[in-house]
């Protein structure tokens, strides 16, 4: 079953206290009401494999270039936008500086990846919904309630406050389920 945007498997969209921890750590059972749940988030992991990166940095001590770095070894086609450095290449590939022109130049765009303020995504928002993406994400972070309803009311999956490296790590095996890398193999006994 392929998931579409919009999409819920869970009735708890965002707060399924049971699993999710840490939607549970973070924000009470109202907060987080706007993004899936992480079988959705799993699911749109599995799913889509083109990913713009919308504030992409050439520090490589930034998060952006860090995420990026590690989706392209996890075999994600990443599309890299930013008007900064438009014009350039990193990682390997061009920088956009935004999504139509990564559109126009052929570039398929599944989710759009934001390393943006708050502030700042509505614009980028609207030209997601213009070129076609399916998921808008925000990172770690960063919320925007309003967006969220809008990127919904057009058809989208919005996902916001996560940060897609640590979700997709803690999906495929780079973190425990609270999202850290506890260290421990679990089926090991502990020293008492």
């Amino acid at each position: 079953m392929k998931l579409r945007p919009g999409d819920f498997t869970h009735k708890s969209r965002g707060c399924n206290q049971v699993f999710d921890f840490s939607a549970g750590i973070a924000y009470d059972n109202g907060m987080n009401t706007l993004s899936p749940d992480m079988y959705d988030r799993l699911r749109l992991l599995q799913q889509y494999k083109h990913i713009a990166i919308v504030g992409i940095s050439a520090d490589p001590y930034r998060p952006s270039h860090f995420v990026a770095i590690y989706l392209q070894a996890e075999g994600y086609d990443i599309i890299l936008v930013n008007p900064n450095y438009a014009g350039q290449t990193l990682l390997g590939k061009p920088v956009y500086a935004s999504l139509t022109e990564a559109k126009e130049a052929g570039e398929q765009i599944e989710i759009v990846d934001v390393f943006r303020k708050a502030e700042d995504v509505p614009p980028i928002a609207e030209e997601a919904i213009k070129i076609g993406a399916k998921v808008v994400w925000l990172q770690l972070g960063i919320r925007n309630d309003e967006v969220g309803r809008k990127i919904m009311e057009a058809g989208l999956t919005f996902v916001q406050d996560r940060c897609i490296k640590m979700e997709h790590a803690r999906f495929f095996g780079g973190l425990h389920t609270v999202g850290l890398n506890t260290g421990v193999v679990l089926s090991k006994k502990l020293p008492a």
